[in-house]
């Protein structure tokens, strides 16, 4: 499940804006604006969380899942080494 804090930060630390995202991921803005503006996690068509998920994921983001490995187990979003 992906929050629309972490949706935010991770497009920040990508260095992405709106638009760009929406390209990357194929959705609209005014979806990625939507998701952005909800509270708490992300509600959606399973097919668009996918779609954003990839677009993220090709943009080097690694999401963070709630209770994953991290040194404080919140959720957050995380740069991965280049590969």
């Amino acid at each position: 499940m992906l929050s629309s804090a972490q949706l935010r930060a991770a497009r920040a630390l990508a260095g992405l804006d709106q638009r760009q995202l929406a390209e990357r991921s194929g959705l609209s803005v005014p979806t990625i604006q939507r998701m952005e503006a909800s509270d708490g996690v992300i509600r959606g068509n399973v097919d668009s969380l996918m779609k954003l998920v990839a677009a993220l994921n090709e943009a080097g983001i690694e999401l963070i899942a709630e209770g994953a490995v991290s040194p404080n187990g919140g959720r957050g979003v995380r740069l991965r080494s280049p590969s």
